[in-house]
């Protein structure tokens, strides 16, 4: 690559780690590519450093050694959490939305590229530290939101079927309990999908008692992977009872109303889980 003049390098740079999440990325690698001294790549990431964190986009983490480079670590501040799940929570509350049954109807919601792109950012940033080895769901909903978090993650994903598929190979499936109108079900996955004592990521569109997610769950065990964290995207709370104790919802859907056609959304656990303490960033 030509030499760059620093203003265009560190565009480049910026660009070069934010398409990069969670790789670790030799300072010889910049050095290479920009035909620049590693002093320079020093002090170039270090200006992208500064500006990352004071803007809210992340952190660079940077090790040392022969082995060692700089990280991008993307992260969100409570401020922007706040905002979109509070304008999340505004559009969920349309009074179209509400299918027969007291569903919600989300799927435009979850085809905007930008809403996904947030919703995957505010995951990773939260479940950054369980170091998962892939993000699981359960086709079909899930699978845009799982997506968009192991883009954040720099993680495979894994999706679990309703049917087993002949072009998947040998599979491994359960029946499991649907936690809201109890009927038995099925789910399915290759064992060729997962490797054994994989830790897991589990993200969800939507929980009502949490059937499913617990259907995953035991379906984990048969690989003998570990659950690292859930993630839902919007949860309900007109259940007594949830299947699931430990996870994090982005929206908690409080009250359906068919008749008057009122629906009530709030922010889900995502903050109880962050209490910020003062801190810049939700993790």
């Amino acid at each position: 690559m030509k030499k760059l003049k620093r203003s265009a390098r560190l565009v480049e740079m910026t660009q070069y780690l934010l398409i990069r999440p969670h790789t670790l990325i030799p300072l010889t690698t910049f050095a290479d590519r920009y035909n620049s001294a590693k002093s320079s790549i020093s002090e170039d990431l270090a200006i992208i450093k500064e500006v990352f964190e004071e803007e809210g986009l992340g952190e660079l983490q940077t090790l040392a050694g022969a082995a060692g480079g700089v990280r991008y670590i993307p992260k969100v501040t409570s401020a922007s959490a706040l905002q979109f799940i509070q304008q999340l929570c505004r559009q969920l509350e349309q009074p179209e939305r509400i299918l027969p049954g007291g569903y919600l109807y989300m799927s435009d919601i979850l085809g905007e590229p930008m809403v996904l792109n947030e919703v995957g950012k505010l995951f990773a940033s939260v479940f950054a530290k369980k170091n998962p080895d892939v993000v699981m769901t359960v086709e079909t909903k899930g699978i845009p939101l799982a997506y968009a978090t192991a883009t954040y993650l720099n993680l495979p994903v894994v999706i679990v079927r309703r049917d087993s598929k002949v072009t998947e190979g040998s599979v491994v499936s359960i029946n499991y309990v649907s936690g809201s109108n109890k009927r038995i079900q099925t789910m399915s996955l290759a064992r060729r999908a997962l490797k054994e004592e994989s830790k897991v990521l589990i993200i969800d569109d939507f929980m009502r008692a949490g059937g499913t997610i617990h259907g995953m769950m035991d379906l984990l065990q048969e690989f003998k992977a570990t659950v690292e964290g859930v993630g839902v995207f919007v949860e309900s709370g007109e259940v007594d009872e949830h299947l699931v104790d430990d996870y994090i919802s982005l929206a908690k859907l409080s009250t359906v109303d068919q008749k008057s056609r009122q629906i009530k959304v709030v922010p889900g656990t995502y903050f109880n889980e962050n209490e910020l303490s003062g801190s810049e960033y939700c993790v």
